[in-house]
């Protein structure tokens, strides 16, 4: 046991839902090796010393009348905002929360999911008895807290102390999350490092509202031109709806050739061992212009089976997925072959139909296309059906115009996300080094 591990805490912290001495955290398998690198005037506790209080459960169905702030966990998922619900709405007993606590989501842990209740409202708060509680003392900062559990010292641990046959419905161990022993530096600097990392997770967050707005502006555009064209030009009612009165109307089957690849068999090492021709999977088409793949096959797998080799400019189609992935489309950037639930969709004449113009329109038809594969005995899209979707297009200048447009628009998309992205790989690293005091609040210039 090191030095580190068994010295005494140094304030009184309430046990309200586990009762542990320091002996026994230490060796508990909650312990992370990390704590013994931590300054002299570090502290540390477990979990269930920080916590101040256990939040007992209330049926809300007693009070159907009364309107509850309610952090569920779709809600969490959805955009981390919690809804104002009536006691009547609410099916089943829920956890009383208190204000400024952290809730660390227990099921399925290997979906992140951390989140504070905030104290901003006077309505009464309840969550998800899926979430572990933690509420904080007068000497361990609210804001600080949240952060230690996204960090190194909690979130990988958690991640290990489930039960549960299958991932999906594996769930935290409460008892062991609240052994887990963590690092406590003084106030002024936990409340300096939340500080610090609440101000990037604000730019994080400023990038992604734009994102939102751009994406939101593009969708309205494409509807505009897609619908009215670029020439002022008087419309006509179709079977698809409105269109400018000189665009052509047909089926993708009139203009375009629509193949499917197919997978190697993966019990011939030969197929995949060394391989290097990029292979496509659904998963990868997602509104993007696709410049590597996460597999590749060899020659003989291409030989082999029924996958073909796309060339670059290929538009792609996913043709399977239940969740969102069914009707996304992706352009090849690539020389590149496919699995069978792509379509590749290739114009017989791009003078007369371009691929990118295509590729913008299923941008801009993506719940139509995915009504393709409805029903109760066609579950995915098929080659037939893409080739029987009706489609709308201008003459060749016109379509220029219009894909110049909506690409100037996912220029300034693609330069946000990865502003976005830098500040996420920043973050990550701040909250590495500042919750293992590799890096101190006062080494940081924090207007930097």
């Amino acid at each position: 046991m090191s030095a580190k591990t068994s010295r005494p805490v140094s304030r009184s912290l309430s046990t309200a839902d586990v009762s542990v001495t320091r002996e026994d955290s230490a060796e508990d398998r909650g312990t992370s090796a990390l704590l013994d690198k931590l300054p002299f005037d570090w502290d540390f506790a477990t979990l269930g010393e920080i916590n101040t209080h256990k939040a007992p459960t209330v049926n809300p169905k007693n009070f159907p009348d009364e309107t509850f702030e309610y952090y569920s966990i779709p809600d969490f998922q959805r955009d981390e905002r919690p809804s104002l619900t009536k006691g009547d709405e609410i099916k089943s007993s829920k956890l009383l929360l208190e204000p400024k606590t952290v809730l660390f989501g227990k099921l399925n842990p290997r979906v992140e999911k951390v989140w504070r209740v905030d104290d901003e409202s006077e309505f009464r708060k309840i969550g998800s008895t899926e979430w572990i509680t933690i509420l904080p003392g007068a000497d361990v900062d609210w804001d600080f807290l949240y952060f230690l559990v996204w960090s190194p010292h909690v979130m990988p641990l958690a991640k290990s102390l489930v039960s549960g046959s299958t991932p999906s419905r594996q769930r935290v161990d409460p008892k062991s999350f609240y052994r887990l022993n963590v690092p406590l530096p003084p106030l002024p600097e936990q409340k300096k490092i939340a500080h610090i990392l609440s101000k990037v997770q604000q730019t994080i967050y400023a990038q992604e509202r734009i994102i939102q707005t751009t994406t939101e502006l593009k969708k309205a555009l494409m509807h505009k031109l897609f619908t009215e064209g670029f020439r002022n030009e008087p419309q006509i009612q179709t079977r698809i709806g409105l269109v400018p009165e000189s665009w052509e109307v047909a089926k993708v089957g009139d203009y375009a050739k629509i193949q499917s690849g197919g997978t190697p068999s993966r019990d011939v090492p030969e197929n995949w061992t060394g391989g290097t021709i990029p292979w496509v999977k659904t998963g990868e088409i997602d509104y993007c212009i696709i410049r590597d793949t996460e597999e590749k096959i060899t020659s003989v797998g291409l030989r082999d089976s029924a996958a073909r080799l796309y060339p670059a400019g290929t538009l792609l189609m996913a043709m399977y997925g239940q969740g969102v992935t069914r009707g996304k489309v992706g352009l090849l950037a690539i020389q590149a072959a496919t699995n069978q639930a792509c379509a590749s969709i290739s114009p017989t004449d791009e003078q007369k139909l371009s691929s990118v113009f295509l590729y913008y329109y299923f941008q801009y038809q993506y719940e139509n296309l995915r009504q393709l594969g409805h029903g109760a005995n066609q579950r995915n899209m098929n080659a037939a059906l893409i080739r029987s979707f009706p489609i709308s297009f201008p003459g060749p200048d016109e379509q220029t115009e219009i894909v110049n447009a909506l690409e100037s628009w996912d220029v300034k998309i693609d330069l946000h996300d990865r502003k976005r992205g830098q500040l996420e790989d920043i973050f990550r690293t701040l909250l590495h080094e500042l919750m293992t005091a590799k890096l101190r609040v006062h080494d940081l210039e924090i207007s930097a």
